[in-house]
């Protein structure tokens, strides 16, 4: 889930014509941000070192706010490329080994099972921990300043789903970790360290790392709702996971740091960095850099982020010099109310290409309505039982007792289908899908209950009809 929109970046590094120029980007995206549902929309190109940037929509819809190219947004996961970039001036400084154990940085790693991960392996997600595992959010909140080393202890405790360089996966906990790690070589807090040794530097004036505070000039997130989109009004940001996703800022500013990733010179950190960023980490890793996705036909690296109402994009081409970045105030609906066109549009026009139509994407719209007719359907089905139970009661023999209890087998088999496994196949259990698809993860729930709610009345409709002894059997 969490790189469907950098995957429609694959590819963007064909040879560009001529000098950006923002109005094919505002005209389509005039025609398409109406179409997506969502809110608002910023965006900023950078070419040549130079930038072009441009915002549509309102902060909080129905407010009347407009969101402009220096309207802050959590960016989500690519704040990962930030943290690598933290762990790589500390190893320009010679105070990390990238190939030393993490045990050897964090106590809490000590003899436990993933002491022995690299941190090279955190960078590239070949740990062993999971998505799935890196997708837990039920740490503790409570404030303190310490909720991002409370966070790490608790993981220290897991065991990895896979051995590490065993398999690459992506998750949120590498980069948790890699976070603690920052703050105990450093001696400051992440995003202390963060803000005075990136941020600053680099000109990111408007940008800032989450510290569980509400901040209001932030654009106000939006989940899809049955075509619709809802405000997400929680802008409280977290501190135990903002090496992996708690990065908030502008347009504006991600253009200066995509064009100091590109810009081929030494500044907050080398070159030779910069690189090893923005290639594969390893053959385990043919994919990721180090904060970065990597299209190894085309040398482009992109990230995508994914948080509660937000939704971004960046794309860089260090061969061509170009890079953008997209930041939308609503995640994206399933089939309906969708952000796909909306990113792969906006890319293809900053990359000087024709944007290609995705279709009606009826797969998942068909998913969707699927959802959404099957709880109305086992409802019916309940209403038609009763109405005919004179006949459902009068069912006997192999057949009879086959037909009656297979819908309730089959229907707890759907029940396991739309609670863990659907969600499973996002990585997320069903209660944090809701954060992102609120409004399937209604309907994956109400398909589970009605479900085993309409085989159950069947049975009891059928023994409660049942003849008693002394007493006649129902009409």
């Amino acid at each position: 889930m969490r790189f469907i929109w950098a995957l429609l970046a694959i590819g963007l590094a064909a040879a560009a014509p001529a000098r950006m120029s923002a109005e094919p980007i505002d005209a389509f995206i005039a025609t398409e941000l109406p179409i997506s549902g969502a809110p608002g929309i910023a965006y900023a190109v950078v070419e040549g070192g130079e930038i072009v940037s441009g915002a549509r929509g309102e902060v909080l819809i129905g407010s009347g706010r407009p969101v402009t190219p220096d309207t802050p947004f959590l960016i989500g996961s690519i704040s990962k490329s930030f943290t690598a970039m933290a762990v790589m001036q500390l190893v320009e400084a010679g105070t990390v080994d990238l190939n030393a154990p993490v045990s050897q940085y964090l106590d809490v790693f000590k003899g436990r099972p993933s002491g022995a991960i690299t941190l090279r392996q955190l960078l590239s997600h070949t740990s062993g921990f999971s998505t799935r595992q890196g997708n837990d959010i039920d740490f503790d909140r409570s404030p303190g300043g310490d909720e991002l080393q409370r966070q790490v202890a608790r993981i220290a405790q897991w065991r990895p789903a896979h051995a590490p360089d065993a398999r690459w996966q992506y998750s949120n906990a590498n980069y948790q970790i890699l976070g603690a790690v920052i703050e105990a070589v450093s001696g400051q807090d992440y995003a202390s360290y963060v803000e005075a040794r990136i941020l600053e530097p680099i000109g990111m004036e408007d940008s800032f790392v989450s510290v569980g505070a509400r901040h209001d000039s932030m654009a106000v997130g939006h989940q899809p709702w049955f075509g619709s989109k809802r405000p997400f009004r929680d802008n409280r940001t977290n501190r135990a996971n903002a090496s992996a996703g708690g990065v908030v800022s502008t347009a504006s500013d991600m253009a200066l740091y995509l064009a100091t990733m590109m810009n081929g010179r030494d500044d907050v950190i080398n070159v030779q960095s910069k690189t090893a960023m923005l290639r594969p980490a390893s053959t385990a890793s043919p994919y990721y850099g180090f904060g970065w996705s990597i299209d190894a036909n085309t040398g482009d690296a992109y990230h995508s982020g994914l948080t509660p109402g937000i939704e971004t994009l960046a794309v860089l081409s260090p061969a061509e010099g170009r890079a953008v970045i997209i930041l939308v105030n609503a995640n994206s609906g399933m089939g309906f109310g969708e952000n796909v066109g909306l990113f792969s549009g906006v890319s293809a026009r900053a990359f000087g290409r024709d944007g290609e139509d995705d279709g009606d994407r009826w797969g998942p719209k068909s998913l969707f309505l699927t959802f959404a007719l099957l709880p109305v359907l086992f409802v019916i089905g309940a209403i038609v039982a009763w109405f005919r139970r004179s006949g459902l009661r009068a069912k006997s023999g192999v057949f009879g007792t086959f037909s009656l209890w297979f819908p309730l087998l089959m229907t707890l088999a759907l029940a396991w289908v739309s609670v863990w496994l659907i969600p499973q196949m996002f990585g997320v259990s069903i209660g944090t899908l809701a954060l992102y698809s609120p409004d399937l993860a209604l309907l994956l729930a109400a398909t589970a209950v009605t479900g085993v709610l309409w085989a159950v009345f069947r049975l009891g409709v059928f023994y409660s009809g049942k003849a008693s002894p002394g007493r006649p059997t129902a009409a």
